[in-house]
């Protein structure tokens, strides 16, 4: 129960004067505090380091292998009139011109229920009493059935159809006018290519597709293209899709159009721009890590400002990670072994990195293979270039056992955790604390009210 004061007869402010000393006592917890909060912010802000890292690890691992290192493009061309095909490349593909004719574009069958068993609404019965069936097929696959009451429709047949997920579309569609309409069935197969046809074997409603026959909306076709030209040898190629992976390396063609007329010109080449962008990619991430840590990294000698991670070991262990990786010579090569013979130039102010574009477009230009050997693992010569090693540095770092920026981590975690248990047992005193003052200065209080009444009766009585 909390412990009040009288009504300061004797001109004491008790109250007050417990305040004071509970503050006092609370100058521990105070301490404990700011030194929990530091914590906080560096376990913070190293958790952005690891994040940033982790950039820096994603832009090395785009440039770690021959494979994602290359980078191609495609140049299209053609005198036709309309879009024949558009294509894009992977870094398989190798350099060189292409000529496709295309003749055919790949279609996907429709079929539609001929215009003679038409009927007046999509809620028409299109079945007799004792109910019906209806049977078909795609691309000669198992059958599906559809078993239909009696009192069935032509949405009841559509939506049946539907639901079977046997690789079919079913739709309805007025061939009539507005006023007489006259519903048909359509069936238009999900996949593209004449192997891909739809067969119905089995029709017991009115529609009668199996006696009467189906009108055919598009045929089932492959795509069509010739490679090569005009007086040279060529080789046709039919696909089932309009969209092909598998005829030049690395390439995937996407039909869009047919001119048999006008040929199309495929042209690869490498794409060194990209690369460039790649590397820029890279200094970039490197350098976002540098500059974070050197903003958190400084004493103001006037004001005794300092920054999070002044004295803080595991961020000159960081730095000395990633730019023994990105700066050190990479063993076994010769002609190109270091990132400053490409460009990279270390800024002394901040260490960042800046790229000399006119270097590494030169490099590019005349020893591609050099610098890709710089960057890359190659398993066969043995090298481990800048980005292989730049993922290593960032895998041992945050390494979930022995990385130091984990421990590092994981102690802070601890420091936090351990200031809170000691400010959690210190409230407990000072909660203590303040109640033994209440209750003494209660009793003095009280003590001096008496004296003062004892006081006043005697100077009464004089």
């Amino acid at each position: 129960m909390a412990v009040s004061f009288g009504g300061l007869g004797n001109g004491v402010d008790f109250g007050q004067i417990v305040e004071f000393l509970v503050q006092a006592e609370r100058l521990p917890i105070d301490r404990l505090t700011e030194k929990k909060l530091a914590s906080q912010e560096k376990l913070t802000d190293l958790g952005t380091l690891g994040t940033k890292l982790l950039t820096l690890q994603s832009a090395a691992n785009s440039m770690q292998t021959r494979i994602s290192f290359d980078k191609t493009k495609v140049d299209v061309s053609t005198a036709s009139a309309q879009n024949v095909l558009t294509a894009s490349s992977s870094s398989t593909a190798t350099a060189g011109t292409h000529t496709v004719t295309v003749n055919q574009l790949a279609t996907a069958h429709q079929v539609s229920s001929k215009a003679s068993t038409t009927v007046a609404s999509t809620e028409t019965s299109i079945v007799g009493g004792g109910g019906g069936t209806f049977t078909f097929s795609v691309a000669g696959g198992a059958a599906q059935t559809v078993n239909l009451e009696g009192d069935a429709t032509l949405d009841d047949l559509k939506n049946a159809i539907n639901d079977l997920g046997a690789g079919v579309s079913a739709s309805t569609l007025n061939t009539g006018s507005e006023s007489t309409p006259a519903y048909r069935l359509v069936l238009t197969a999900n996949d593209t290519g004449a192997s891909n046809a739809i067969s119905i074997t089995t029709d017991s409603t009115s529609l009668d597709t199996v006696t009467t026959g189906v009108d055919t909306f598009q045929g089932a076709l492959d795509s069509e293209i010739i490679l090569g030209t005009a007086g040279n040898d060529q080789v046709t190629l039919n696909r089932s899709s309009n969209t092909l992976s598998d005829v030049i390396a690395g390439v995937t063609l996407n039909l869009q159009g047919v001119d048999a007329a006008n040929p199309v010109s495929i042209s690869i080449s490498q794409d060194t721009e990209a690369v460039k962008e790649g590397i820029s990619s890279l200094v970039e991430a490197y350098n976002d890590v540098v500059k974070f840590i050197d903003e958190r990294t400084f004493f103001n000698e006037e004001t005794n400002e300092r920054g999070i991670f002044v004295g803080e070991s595991l961020t000159r262990t960081v730095l000395d990670k990633i730019r023994g990786a990105l700066s050190g010579q990479v063993s076994g090569l010769s002609t190109i072994s270091s990132a400053g013979q490409i460009g990279f130039q270390t800024q002394t102010a901040d260490g960042t990195i800046v790229l000399d574009d006119a270097t590494l477009d030169a490099r590019l230009a005349d020893s591609f293979d050099e610098v890709r050997e710089l960057f890359i693992n190659n398993p066969t010569n043995g090298t481990s270039g800048i980005a292989d090693r730049l993922l290593d540095a960032v895998d041992n770092l945050d390494d979930i056992e022995f990385g130091a920026l984990t421990l590092r981590q994981n102690t802070l975690t601890s420091e936090i955790d351990d200031f809170d248990d000691q400010i959690d047992v210190l409230e407990t005193r000072i909660t203590q604390f303040e109640e033994q003052q209440r209750i003494k200065f209660a009793n003095l209080d009280g003590l001096l009210s008496s004296l003062q009444s004892q006081l006043d009766n005697l100077n009464s009585l004089i």
